[in-house]
């Protein structure tokens, strides 16, 4: 069983809505997921779609597998960096905030 992956660094989501695309894809064929990936309207699917092409590019050029056999075997979203960052309020205060970032990992098998 060969298996293929692709690996995004600090995607500008948080890692807690890149989880709710993952979950909805994991286990499912590659045409599937895409289908399921294009008519989401979050920003995290974008970004999982984007890696699961390149995913599909690896698995092809790399190892000369055939597209429509692959299967996602495991996708996992890690955090990653969180910058803090400052707004200002009234009176002089000042309210902090976090722009949240994660890591995803994805893994693609060929199906039996």
């Amino acid at each position: 069983m060969t298996k293929v992956s692709a690996r995004l660094k600090g995607a500008r989501v948080s890692d807690q809505k890149a989880r709710l695309i993952a979950n909805q894809i994991r286990g499912k064929h590659v045409n599937e997921a895409i289908d399921i990936l294009v008519f989401d309207k979050q920003k995290s699917a974008y970004i999982v779609k984007k890696l699961l092409k390149s995913a599909i590019a690896n698995a092809q050029h790399n190892s000369g597998l055939d597209p429509n056999t692959l299967i996602i075997s495991t996708i996992s979203v890690d955090k990653s960096f969180t910058m803090k960052r400052i707004k200002p309020r009234a009176r002089g205060r000042a309210d902090r905030f976090f722009k949240r970032s994660c890591n995803i990992n994805l893994t693609l098998t060929e199906e039996n």
